[in-house]
């Protein structure tokens, strides 16, 4: 099939090349010539484990391309997905503006029949405002569809979570659109994938809510990690316990420093505005997004309490920046609040990110990069751990603490067992326990 992608960030970049992948032929359209000029020649704006292998195997093998013409890609596809950002308004609704832009782009040029996906994580109703301004933008009249089949693709994982999703939700309106739909994920569907078809709300409903759940569920566990501090119950234990139980499972329930990303923070804070406009309690949503602000925040109290209120000049190591592992994302990253505070208080900050240094400097100012997790560790005064990159767990602790001017580490995603970093002779600080 012929499928055009608008917008060449982690979800159009990710889609366009497993389709391709599938034997599609795909073109993926920007409007940013940089971007499109350096994908051109290979290089990768995201980290993503196997893209870069997948993005080179199908550009040699002329089923994947990318451009900045506007009207021949959209001319040229059967399918088109809308995959550019929506970013977070001041009001903390969804931005709908770079949507509203293609789909009126799609208008102007669309020569003949053509289904329209929303893929970008987009609000209950934007469907019918793509629809709107397609038909608005039409000097004549043609035919096409809007679907909705919400991204679920974890960075890190995205690869996988494509070829083997959990779920393939399409909303659908047409039975024309809804057997060109069925088509393009027939091969996936083949591997025991299941598709979900529903109306075009309840699919935009579904990403939604799908991400406010999990979410919850964080703030939910890291809300009891104060009261097992309190009380001296292992936040670890106690989420195994719940996690056994079938009617909860395990994921999701781990304590920590908080989530980050492009889509938590900002689709918790969107369903909740949704809510609000069509008067219905957002109580449940106001109160995820609240814990996780103040989680972010509750370490470095803790850290400034250790050294007795005095940061200035100490050296305090961050291990992960990115806001979770595998990933070079640093949006919403809890690191960004912990390290800004460290440097209000006085405190001079050296850190290590296996991928995402690069996206870190355009973010953080006056921190010190290593390209080693030890060698940041020398003469530190404290050690915080941050992100859970699985490299940092079985780490020599002998020579972790030879290294340090004073062997105290924070333990923002306890990574650690606290009986064995004190047995090594850590001051050692952890979330819940």
């Amino acid at each position: 099939m012929k499928i055009t992608i608008i917008g060449t960030g982690y979800v159009g970049l990710v889609t366009g090349t497993c389709f391709a992948n599938l034997g599609n032929d795909v073109i993926c359209l920007d409007i940013d010539k940089k971007k499109i000029d350096d994908l051109n020649k290979g290089k990768m704006p995201i980290y993503e484990p196997g893209l870069k292998e997948l993005v080179d195997r199908n550009a040699k093998e002329k089923r994947l391309f990318f451009t900045t013409d506007q009207k021949f890609a959209i001319q040229f596809s059967d399918i088109i997905f809308i995959c550019v950002g929506t970013p977070e308004d001041k009001d903390g609704s969804a931005d709908l503006k770079y949507v509203l832009g293609v789909a009126g782009d799609i208008g102007k040029y669309m020569n003949d029949y053509k289904v329209i996906v929303d893929k970008s994580t987009v609000p209950v109703g934007t469907a019918d405002k793509v629809k709107e301004m397609i038909r608005k933008s039409q000097s004549e009249k043609t035919d096409f569809d809007v679907v909705s089949n919400p991204e679920f693709l974890r960075e890190g994982q995205a690869i996988k979570d494509f070829t083997g999703p959990d779920r393939i939700v399409i909303g659908v309106e047409s039975a024309k659109a809804k057997e060109v739909m069925i088509k393009l994920y027939d091969d996936i569907e083949r591997t025991g994938r299941p598709i979900l078809i529903t109306d075009i709300k309840s699919a935009e409903m579904i990403k939604y809510a799908s991400n406010a759940m999990l979410a919850t569920r964080i703030s939910f566990i890291n809300q009891l990690a104060h009261l097992c501090e309190k009380i001296g119950a292992d936040i670890k234990l106690v989420a195994k316990g719940m996690g056994l139980d079938s009617r909860i499972g395990p994921r999701f329930l781990q304590a920590g420093v908080g989530y980050g990303g492009s889509c938590f923070p900002k689709d918790v804070k969107a369903l909740a505005k949704t809510l609000k406009e069509y008067e219905c309690g957002s109580e449940i949503l106001d109160a995820v997004d609240d814990v996780n602000e103040k989680q972010k925040r509750m370490i470095v109290p803790r850290i400034h309490e250790h050294f007795n209120g005095d940061l200035k000049g100490k050296k305090v190591v961050v291990w992960g920046l990115a806001f979770k592992p595998h990933t070079d994302d640093m949006r919403e990253a809890p690191s960004v609040v912990i390290i800004n505070e460290l440097q209000r208080h006085g405190a001079k900050i050296h850190a290590f990110d296996p991928v995402a240094r690069e996206e870190a400097t355009k973010i953080l100012d006056d921190v010190t990069y290593h390209d080693r997790p030890h060698d940041a560790l020398k003469d530190a005064d404290a050690l915080v751990v941050v992100t859970e990159w699985d490299e940092f767990r079985h780490l020599d602790k002998k020579k972790m603490k030879d290294m340090m001017n004073t062997p105290i580490i924070f333990d923002g995603r306890n990574v650690y067992q606290p009986d064995e970093m004190k047995k090594h002779g850590f001051h050692y600080y952890s979330i819940g326990r």
